[in-house]
């Protein structure tokens, strides 16, 4: 999950850089999903089968010059303006990606975390807060289905609709989730006011917001405060019940748990 959010961010700030997205930009976006750099496929004989039987039901194209004339042609169709509809075509380019299949490992986050940048570069969202993952694995069986059914029925419509009520569904249910986060926020601004002013802090609040598992290295960075302090801060949060603690190897990370269950919804 925090590798798909750092590869998420890291998209993110190349597309409001450079305002297009390339190849490049995707490699880079599966190496940190996948944490190896082995890039686009060089080997042949990746297959995907059915899960259930073994069964070879497609067999991506294995050339690896042929891989990248596709991705070629895939990132000019990301980027061309044309008279589709940007929702279409986003449905349009996860099915090009995927029949790609241009990696050995991570196409399909790489390919979800598209669709989010997608969205973002054509101007129908302001930053990458549409999580789309959770729509297509709680639908895995549909989706698997409706991309074999366009490669041999070229059944479009299905497809498209699927995609479309992915994103529907998923936006909904991420302004209620925005809306709670909210409400959290501002009342944990107000407890701790209240029961310990001197650890209250706007910034260190949204700090734990963004952060919702904490290090005392990020409260010393970004409040410019000695690692003691930033330590007591810590603490006595964890006093009020804000925050949890949790040993990794010998760093202790503090977590924000009513934000941590929210997002877990």
């Amino acid at each position: 999950m925090l590798r798909y959010r750092e590869a998420s961010l890291y998209g993110f700030k190349f597309i409001k850089q450079k305002g297009f997205l390339s190849t490049n930009a995707i490699i880079a976006i599966q190496k940190i999903v996948e944490e190896n750099k082995a890039g686009i496929r060089k080997l042949p004989g990746t297959a995907l089968r059915n899960a259930a039987t073994n069964k070879v039901i497609y067999t991506p194209p294995d050339d690896h010059d042929a891989i990248l004339r596709l991705m070629k042609n895939y990132e000019a169709y990301l980027n061309e303006e044309d008279d589709i509809s940007p929702l279409i075509k986003m449905a349009i380019q996860h099915y090009q990606f995927e029949s790609i299949y241009p990696f050995y490992d991570g196409n399909g986050r790489t390919g979800r975390i598209i669709n989010l940048l997608y969205i973002i570069l054509i101007g129908l969202l302001d930053s990458p807060i549409l999580y789309l993952s959770d729509y297509i694995i709680n639908n895995k069986s549909d989706y698997y289905r409706l991309l074999q059914e366009v490669r041999t029925k070229n059944n479009w419509e299905d497809w498209i609709v699927y995609m479309l009520k992915g994103i529907e569904e998923t936006s909904r249910q991420t302004i209620v989730q925005i809306k709670a986060i909210q409400k959290l926020l501002i009342s944990t601004q107000e407890k701790v006011k209240k029961q310990s002013p001197k650890s209250h802090d706007k910034e260190l609040i949204e700090i734990l917001f963004e952060h919702p598992y904490c290090k005392t290295e990020i409260l010393v960075e970004r409040l410019k405060i000695s690692r003691i302090t930033a330590s007591k801060y810590l603490k006595q949060l964890q006093s009020l019940g804000i925050l949890e603690t949790k040993k990794v190897w010998k760093e202790t990370i503090y977590i924000n748990v009513k934000l941590f269950d929210l997002l877990k919804k």
